[in-house]
């Protein structure tokens, strides 16, 4: 009995570091697909606002409702592989480390007076002022410039410029309604400034593009970021990952983007409300936590990026918490998607702490970030689902 225990002791042992091995190995791997993951979606969101940029020059030189709504369709397909890309953000990668762009691209929520006019005040904003030369060196370093608000590039910039301030009766669940006229400059157009604004606007495309191709760039495969994460060890690797995902989960989407518009019940607190395009911010910043678990990512021309999954680690490393784990992610991505349109008008239909779907959307993602944490200790890993102060 003696020397079947220490048999039965040895094959445990070789079974025990054999395991580890392998969950090591799946490790490494899952550094390489989340790198091929990343470029893929960057790349994607980079393609997307060039395509933007054509429709926005083409709106200037050709001004009509037609060439106003091609432009606004191209900025909602650009949300598209951006909003995955925010799970990328909070790792200390390029997007937003000491030198990202993060802040330039994405800013939230916006006083539109800072840009142009608004309702009650025909000539406020950078645009309406003559003595303010537009230029790309000056709108950056507006950007924030005297507050949070003071919004004056990006993604939600250039929302503003195309749909204008959304209409404050919400029961009427329209976007803004910009008119095509404030971009004429025949004589004929409407509000004034009109070439002032459609310089403004072909500014905040070419720096949106820039902007974009930097963060492309740095994890392309030679790209310099890439070669950092990919010679990083592979649990230091993971737990920039695993931060980022829990950080967004928890107290970026379900706090800042989803609970604060709902406790105070305005809709400038959405994060796209001059389009009412909120509803999809939300579902594509889950798809983009929902992606690095399950390790894969389908690019705006259908190809799928896909390898070595969270998943996979914990199917072999947790073998009993892996359904657990996949069934919080599943669960949280499709109640997020029960979350109706317009966002700004479905907040105003439901209450704190009850069971409507918004509600229901930030539990199920307060607790998925609580499922992070619990899933990098799993992982041996201690990791912090709180922004960063």
């Amino acid at each position: 009995m003696y020397k079947i225990f220490i048999v039965i002791t040895v094959l445990t042992i070789g079974l025990t570091a054999c395991t580890k091995q392998k969950v090591a190995s799946l490790q490494t791997e899952y550094q390489q697909t989340v790198a091929k993951i990343a470029y893929a979606n960057y790349n994607d969101a980079y393609l997307t606002a060039v395509t933007l940029r054509e429709s926005i020059n083409v709106l200037i030189e050709s001004p009509s409702q037609n060439t106003l709504d091609a432009a606004k369709e191209a900025w909602l397909a650009a949300r598209e592989a951006y909003g995955q890309s925010e799970v990328f953000r909070f790792q200390e990668g390029p997007i937003d480390d000491v030198n990202g762009p993060e802040g330039l691209l994405n800013a939230w929520p916006l006083d539109e007076a800072y840009i142009d006019y608004v309702d009650g005040n025909t000539t406020a904003g950078i645009i309406n002022d003559p003595s303010i030369e537009i230029t790309p060196e000056l709108l950056e370093n507006a950007n924030e410039n005297g507050g949070e608000k003071n919004i004056s590039v990006g993604y939600h910039a250039i929302e503003f410029l195309l749909w204008g301030q959304d209409d404050a009766n919400t029961a009427l669940m329209t976007p803004g309604n910009r008119p095509f006229t404030d971009f004429v400059t025949d004589g004929t157009g409407t509000a004034s400034n009109q070439d002032r604004r459609g310089e403004y606007l072909k500014i905040c495309a070419d720096l949106l593009v820039d902007h974009l191709a930097y963060v492309k760039n740095q994890w392309a495969e030679n790209g310099i970021y890439r070669r950092t994460f990919i010679e990083m060890d592979a649990k230091a690797a993971i737990d920039k990952i695993l931060t980022g995902m829990g950080i967004l989960s928890k107290s970026e989407l379900a706090s800042e983007r989803m609970f604060v518009a709902l406790d105070n019940q305005d809709q400038e607190d959405e994060h796209s409300c001059f389009s009412d395009n909120t509803h999809r911010d939300v579902i594509l910043n889950a798809q983009g936590i929902y992606n690095l678990y399950f390790g894969t990512y389908t690019t705006i021309d259908g190809q799928t990026i896909s390898g070595t999954s969270i998943q996979d680690i914990l199917a072999k490393a947790e073998k009993d918490k892996e359904e657990n784990y996949t069934a919080v992610f599943t669960e949280t991505l499709a109640a997020v998607k029960e979350i109706p349109a317009p966002f700004d008008y479905a907040l105003t239909q439901e209450a704190i702490g009850g069971n409507g779907p918004i509600m229901t959307a930030i539990k199920k993602l307060q607790n998925q970030g609580n499922e992070i944490a619990n899933l990098a200790s799993d992982l041996d890993l201690i990791i912090s689902t709180e922004l960063p102060e």
